[in-house]
């Protein structure tokens, strides 16, 4: 934030009159503001986020998905999925990062802000495209990145380097096929040959 921006502290203050009980936590990091809030006050948080004449959160900047499942090593035992918005005020010069975590692991699934700011139309088919996460309301939720035909959502962290599927162009049926993987999964050690006096060192 630049001097001329609201002060960090004093917005932590605004938000948490503002939306009270809607938030799980709020914290300053880094001269950051981010608010976590449930899945079922999402849409609604987000609206007040918008339209409350203290936050003026015009724009949203960037929206994307993370798969927590390996967070801290595997010792984080929360919601797998999250969704982590980042808005700007440019009348009042201020900016929040929201997270919400999806309820379920298993189908994660949130409402559509697409109707609040149309620029989340393209960032929530890419969060649905490579993570797998379902926007409800979305009036376009279709891949953006991969092929039409992918399989799974390459950005979970369970998801192969290899994928499940690989395509190739048939000459004999003149089209592009999809077959299983044939790359054979191997351990690649690398080795360093040096010579003695590499680096003028003996």
């Amino acid at each position: 934030m630049t001097v001329f921006a609201v002060d960090v502290e004093a917005l932590k203050a605004t938000i948490s009159g503002l939306l009270g009980d809607r938030l799980k936590s709020i914290e300053v990091s880094l001269g950051e503001l981010t608010a976590i809030i449930s899945p079922a006050d999402y849409l609604d948080v987000a609206k007040t986020l918008r339209d409350d004449p203290a936050c003026s959160f015009e724009q949203l900047v960037d929206l994307c998905g993370v798969d927590y499942s390996e967070y801290k090593d595997g010792a984080y035992e929360g919601a797998r999925y999250c969704v982590v918005i980042h808005l700007l005020s440019v009348s009042l010069n201020q900016r929040i990062r929201v997270k919400v975590f999806a309820a379920d692991d298993a189908f994660p699934s949130l409402p559509s802000v697409n109707e609040l700011w149309n620029s989340a139309n393209w960032f929530e088919r890419e969060a649905f495209d490579l993570f797998g996460i379902v926007f409800e309301g979305h009036n376009d939720l279709r891949r953006i990145l991969t092929d039409y035909g992918f399989i799974g959502h390459p950005f979970r962290k369970d998801f192969p380097t290899t994928g499940h599927v690989e395509m190739r162009y048939d000459a004999e049926s003149k089209r592009v096929i999809y077959q299983p993987v044939t790359i054979e999964p191997r351990e690649v050690t690398p080795r360093i040959v040096r010579e003695n006096n590499y680096g003028g060192l003996h």
